[in-house]
């Protein structure tokens, strides 16, 4: 089971599980405009080769703000591998929307109750996505597992707590809970609204002559690798 699988690391997962012929329950969040382009593809599939893909992918309304919805979804899936890659992930989104990155990103402790709730601590095997956010304000470089943490924004600050509860549940509970310290990783389904995907689709525009400079840049250096490898690291 995937959460954020309209993402660009939820998508690139859901077709590496499905690929190894797993059975895929996602978990997606209901709007009123269409956001599955990124796994439109695993939707046509399902429509043209349903022998196949009706029982090998399957979409769920659910979000991470709503504990009942994942224990309802979790109860019905029975999963044995959880994957959360949902999050409120935009450095300077949160910032402007503090209290709902909190509740977004920090309350993983909704999908490690449901697992402990429901009795399936020896079942699951659970997969936080962590950041290098965490890090923040680096007390040395390059950074590992060891590295104090020291968040510089709401949704760093909001990670650590995730990160810390995957721990703990871990700890007192004995559920296989790992988290992945992820840095940048790219790819071409990158969100528009990130600075690589700004300027990629700044220098296009230059080159077909819709606009001369690109405005948007940073002064942060980035480490950057690419997407596919890093779900695939997710995974193993």
């Amino acid at each position: 089971m995937i959460t954020g699988v309209t993402g660009q690391d939820g998508a690139y997962l859901a077709d590496l599980l499905l690929g190894k012929g797993y059975i895929v329950h996602g978990i997606e969040r209901r709007s009123s405009t269409f956001n599955t382009g990124r796994v439109d593809h695993l939707y046509r599939d399902l429509q043209l080769h349903c022998t196949r893909f009706k029982l090998h992918f399957k979409p769920h309304c659910g979000d991470l703000t709503d504990g009942t919805s994942l224990i309802r979804i979790i109860q019905e899936v029975q999963p044995t591998e959880i994957y959360n890659l949902a999050a409120q992930s935009h450095v300077q989104v949160s910032f402007e929307a503090a209290e709902y990155t909190a509740n977004a990103d920090a309350i993983t402790l909704r999908l490690l109750e449901a697992i402990r709730i429901l009795g399936l601590e020896k079942k699951v095997r659970f997969y936080q996505a962590s950041t290098s956010e965490m890090f923040g304000k680096v007390r040395e470089v390059p950074q590992s597992e060891t590295t104090p943490f020291y968040p510089r924004s709401p949704y760093g600050a909001a990670k650590v707590y995730a990160y810390w509860i995957t721990v703990n549940h871990r700890e007192a509970y004995g559920i296989h809970a790992s988290n992945g310290i992820l840095f940048n990783h790219e790819s071409p389904i990158r969100g528009e609204t990130f600075v690589t995907r700004k300027i990629t689709r700044g220098v296009a525009a230059i080159a077909h002559g819709l606009q001369s400079q690109i405005s948007s840049v940073t002064s942060t250096p980035r480490a950057t690798g690419a997407t596919p490898g890093t779900t695939s690291k997710a995974w193993a």
